[in-house]
């Protein structure tokens, strides 16, 4: 590594200098100069590729990867945390745009990818289970299957995504609900510590006791604070679990709504969850229904409503936490999509035949406009979800309104309509957003939104409301360059 003051702009710009005559003379002059610096800066441990490269390529892929991916100057992947704070302080000193990317399933455009400097974490990738403080530390370049699959054979299982595919990093830093957020809260609320490296290069160990600033700022704040490298979380036992996906044809839509709203209103066993989709799809209306019980089998009557309704395909027994998740497939990566969201307080008969009518409606208005899909989630969960942690964290900024997550998911192929979808999901948003006032299930003052759903043009407020301040004072304080505003993401 250089012997060399990399926060210097001044040494910064005469080692540009040199480093450029270096390429400019070489066989690639298109090479990018803060590239070639990085890579000449960091150890033997972090590589950087070029446009052209497969590496380059998978670096920059993302879940919806026509919408989500940019063309950088180059991908680096280091390999350390102290090659992390090399990078970071160039990053700094050259005021460079960049990009973290870890699963790489955010839908909002240029929140993981840059037209500069793109950061690929896949190599932090351990998985280190902790059986005395039964608490597992896990890279931040992994996603949930791969968690999953390595605590396997430890019998223990931790509160990540829910479906395959879902990157650990930025489900973790945006809040996290997980299959076990009725027992346990969100995923940060499991969170025992984080590797963190500063915008300024220094790698800390952020936890309560030790800095309970930043470890309040890290639960929910997002990409605000550096780069986390590593999250310890609580574990939980794990035997077989029961649950599966079933397809419902849109027939069967009104025996669907009124056995999920009966869930979401009378089921209290903490231990059951539920994750209904309504979708329109290539013309299509089909509801998807993930079943998920911590134990082999649910008590009589939690979901029979549900089961007995006919269905196209069912898969739901007993399994290991990993087949669940795995249950319900990948959806294609080759599309545009962009997630919205509002935060209901209840998900009611009236209030689910809105969300189906929009389904309905949207499919219809979108379908000719190269539309996928347009799909509504409904998620339940248990009123006291917010009481397993005591300690304030960034998101959400109250924990005394029991609301619920809500994800509204389009997707579709002609770049040229990007402007209808985004205007689309606003708008439906809004619709279901004044149903639910109107019905008093939503208390626009104080129910935040989900930040790891929320569209890319959502004011800060409406995500951390009466926690704006602190972030924002606490981000100035670890970042006084701003050098994280250099990156996507909702910006404090």
């Amino acid at each position: 590594m250089m012997g060399f003051n990399l926060t210097s702009s001044f040494l910064l710009t005469a080692l540009l200098g040199v480093f450029g005559t270096v390429v400019s003379a070489s066989a690639k002059p298109t090479i990018d100069p803060i590239c070639f610096l990085i890579s000449k800066a960091a150890s033997s441990a972090t590589d950087v590729y070029y446009p052209g490269s497969p590496d380059y390529i998978e670096g920059i892929s993302h879940y919806a990867n026509r919408s989500s991916t940019q063309i950088s100057k180059c991908v680096v992947e280091p390999g350390t945390a102290q090659d992390v704070g090399t990078i970071m302080k160039i990053i700094g000193a050259a005021r460079v745009p960049f990009a973290v990317i870890g699963g790489g399933h955010a839908t909002n455009p240029g929140f993981s990818s840059t037209t500069g400097i793109h950061i690929e974490m896949r190599r932090f990738s351990k998985v280190v289970y902790d059986n005395t403080k039964q608490t597992a530390t896990i890279g931040a370049g992994l996603i949930w299957d791969d968690v999953y699959a390595a605590l396997e054979p430890y019998n223990v299982k931790v509160a990540g995504g829910r479906v395959t595919g879902i990157g650990v990093a930025g489900f973790i830093l945006g809040g996290g609900y997980s299959w076990l957020t009725n027992q346990h809260g969100l995923a940060i609320d499991t969170v025992q510590g984080f590797e963190l490296v500063t915008p300024e290069g220094k790698i800390l160990t952020v936890t309560q006791s030790l800095n309970p600033d930043l470890f309040f700022g890290l639960k929910g704040g997002s990409n605000n604070f550096g780069i986390v490298t590593s999250f310890t979380l609580r574990t939980f036992p794990q035997a077989q679990i029961w649950g599966g996906i079933m397809y419902v044809d849109g027939s069967q839509m009104p025996q669907v709504t009124a056995a999920v709203s009966t869930f979401s209103a009378n089921a209290t066993d903490p231990k059951a969850a539920l994750l209904a989709s309504y979708v329109s799809t290539l013309g299509q209306l089909v509801i998807t229904l993930l079943f998920f019980y911590d134990g082999m089998a649910p008590p009589t009557g939690i979901f029979d409503d549900l089961l007995a309704i006919p269905s196209f395909v069912k898969d739901v027994r007993s399994r290991s936490y990993l087949s669940l998740v795995q249950s319900g497939g990948d959806v294609s990566h080759d599309q545009r999509s962009i997630y919205h969201t509002i935060s209901p307080l209840q998900l009611t008969p009236a209030l689910s035949d809105v969300i189906l009518n929009e389904t309905v409606f949207w499919g219809a208005q979108l379908g000719p406009k190269s539309a996928f899909a347009v799909a509504y989630a409904i998620e339940p969960f248990l009123p006291t979800i917010y009481s397993h942690n005591t300690t304030p964290t960034a998101f959400p900024p109250t924990r005394s309104i029991p609301f619920l997550p809500f994800n509204i998911w389009y997707s579709w192929n002609v770049s040229s309509f990007d402007n209808d979808f985004h205007t689309a999901a606003r708008q439906s948003a809004a619709h279901i957003r004044a149903a639910a006032i109107s019905q008093g299930q939503l208390d626009i003052a104080k129910t935040p939104l989900y930040p790891n759903y929320a569209i890319f043009d959502t004011p800060l407020k409406d995500i951390y409301g009466s926690n704006l301040p602190r972030l924002r004072s606490i981000k100035a304080r670890i970042d006084p360059r701003n050098v994280m505003g250099l990156a996507g993401g909702f910006k404090l």
